[in-house]
């Protein structure tokens, strides 16, 4: 599978199932922030220094289930039947939720709001979370355009 397409891209981009759409479009929008955000917690994985195994496993569970919810959201869903190949286990958020709760337990009550400083560490968090919040609001918008319960 080539990486290009040699047809041009007039800013444009193929949907997965054919459709071309322009590279403004929410959909594109949403998925492509969905897409930045599995590369920044690589970048935070890269550059970990932690040694608490769990939270990196937690954090590649992340990563895969961000793969799986950027496919769903570059389906063409005019042309194309839904690819299950991608798609999330029933328990995602659950599991997800349970593990902040755990990791929450070791820290202090939150008092104020956390300056995003830190250690390069916590600064690339802090990227990951803003990057994040991003990504959830162009979903967000996407839904006034596309029905998600459809998508994921």
């Amino acid at each position: 599978m080539k990486i290009y397409t040699k047809t041009g891209d007039r800013g444009q981009t193929a949907l997965w199932g054919g459709r071309r759409v322009s590279k403004t479009n929410p959909q594109v929008e949403a998925y492509g922030n969905v897409d930045e955000l599995n590369s920044w917690i690589g970048l935070l994985l890269a550059n970990s220094t932690t040694e608490k195994h769990e939270q990196k496993k937690t954090l590649l569970d992340v990563q895969r289930h961000l793969f799986s919810i950027g496919a769903m959201l570059a389906q063409d869903q005019e042309r194309s039947r839904k690819n299950n190949d991608f798609k999330l286990e029933a328990d995602a958020v659950a599991l997800l939720e349970a593990e902040i709760d755990a990791m929450e337990k070791d820290l202090q009550p939150l008092t104020s709001f956390i300056l995003p400083s830190g250690g390069e560490a916590t600064s690339r968090a802090h990227v990951c979370r803003t990057v994040c919040r991003r990504a959830e609001r162009s979903v967000v918008a996407l839904e006034e355009h596309l029905p998600l319960d459809e998508i994921l």
